[in-house]
């Protein structure tokens, strides 16, 4: 049996790209800070001048989807990181939209093969929101640390099938640390 993990070590040479949702910017910056947060403490260089992030602002949650499948289909990324925040209002706008966001990120990774972070809130109220990106805990310091964690275990299981198909001799019990 062979048993993958990803880990938050192995940073050094990950590629990111963080698609940030302008709307509702009072949530998704203090999202956008955890992460960064997030990803500088385990070893990911972050900032304006980094060359391991690069960072894609779209106007509102609905366009995450379009610009992260863009950024997935250029082959420059380990994981694709979305922030963005969807609250509530007094339409059904908020279902069309949370609904078709979620839908859409999860399509891009399953077409593209990039691991792509869910990091888009959906909050009945602002309360709810302004909770989870910081008065409570801030979850933009899990989607950080979930691409990290993705983008280790996809390079580990493409790992792994490169091998395999240059060596088709080996077992099918190779343990993956045999294997780099």
């Amino acid at each position: 049996m062979t048993v993958f993990e990803g880990n938050l070590q192995d940073t050094r040479d990950l590629k990111f790209a963080i698609v940030i949702a302008r709307f509702n910017d009072l949530v998704v910056g203090k999202l956008l800070s955890a992460c960064e947060d997030s990803l500088r403490r385990h070893g990911v260089a972050v900032g304006p001048d980094s060359h391991q992030v690069d960072y894609a602002w779209v106007p509102g949650s609905f366009e995450i989807p379009m610009v992260a499948r863009q950024l997935a289909l250029s082959g420059r990324y380990d994981a694709i990181v979305c922030l963005g925040a969807v609250i509530r209002g007094q339409t059904s706008h908020y279902d069309h939209v949370a609904s078709e966001v979620a839908k859409g990120i999860q399509a891009l990774a399953f077409q593209t093969g990039v691991p792509v972070t869910f990091g888009v809130l959906t909050t009945d109220t602002m309360q709810q929101a302004i909770e989870r990106a910081g008065i409570k805990s801030n979850l933009g310091w899990e989607y950080g640390e979930n691409a990290i964690e993705m983008a280790t275990l996809t390079r580990k299981i493409r790992h792994l099938v490169a091998v395999r198909a240059v060596q088709p001799e080996l077992p099918e019990q190779t343990p993956p640390s045999l294997l780099q």
